[in-house]
């Protein structure tokens, strides 16, 4: 007799062979490298080829995400210090989307579903505390080594 509920489970298989369950996670991780590859191949240090932070160009303030082109050109070329020293906080949510995908790729390996991230407020406001903590602390003067 088979298990009515084992369809609601987030654990119940999902529908196709391997190569079906692999195709949303290999796409990812294409589009992924195609990006890296274009900003590993047109070097963000050179003015011209990408468009400027408004934020930097209207205020002269660093919002966070300044200087995490450079730090994924840095990582394409393997230079991990250059690239911390362009965007820290680029490299650990780097770091942290190459491990979510791992943990995707796996489970989808193994044939369970992954579910979608359901951050709660907490995680929310902390990332966003995170990220204005980052954003004031490498605009003052004790914090310019995590400056781009």
């Amino acid at each position: 007799m088979s298990d009515p509920l084992a369809q609601a489970r987030p654990e119940a298989r999902p529908a196709g062979g391997v190569p079906r369950r692999l195709a949303a996670p290999l796409g990812a991780l294409a589009a992924v490298a195609a990006a890296f590859a274009v900003v590993g191949a047109v070097d963000p240090n050179e003015p011209g080829h990408y468009p400027v932070c408004p934020l930097l160009h209207l205020t002269g303030v660093y919002c966070p995400a300044c200087g995490g082109l450079r730090s994924a050109h840095a990582l394409a070329h393997g230079d991990l210090t250059a690239a911390l020293g362009a965007n820290a906080l680029a490299v650990a949510g780097f770091a942290a989307c190459a491990v979510f995908w791992a943990v995707w790729f796996g489970r989808a390996v193994r044939g369970r579903r992954t579910p979608g991230p359901r951050p709660r407020a907490v995680h929310r406001w902390a990332l966003g505390g995170l990220l204005l903590a980052f954003t004031v602390v490498r605009n003052l003067p004790f914090g310019s080594g995590l400056a781009p």
